[in-house]
Formats: structure tokens, sequence, C-alpha cells
């Protein structure tokens, strides 16, 4: 294998590392787009609330 072989996979692979992480999670992040947004009440949120009203 000559010297342009090694630098010209070494580019490739560099801007596939690059690109393929962005790509993913654009693609990722279209599919999992919440439909309609519900005020969630988590966890920490009620026992704040429970702590506060027995004060």
């Amino acid at each position: 294998m000559g010297l342009m072989d090694g630098l010209f996979l070494t580019l490739i692979s560099t801007v596939i590392c690059v690109v393929f992480p962005k790509v993913l999670y654009i693609v990722l992040a279209r599919k999992n787009k919440p439909t309609a947004s519900s005020p969630r009440i988590t966890k920490t949120q009620e026992i704040h609330t429970e702590v506060a009203s027995s004060l």
C-alpha cells in the first residue's frame, strides 16, 4: 500500500467519523420528536411540593 493510499483511507475514515454521528443525531432527533407537549411533573417536583406544603 502506498503513501497516497494510506492518506486517502485516513481522510475517508476521518470524514466518516465526523459526519456519521451528526447525521445519526439528526435522524434520531426527527424520529423522537414529541407529538404533543404535555406538562410532566417529575418525582423531584412532587417531593418538593409535599415538603413545602407540610411546613
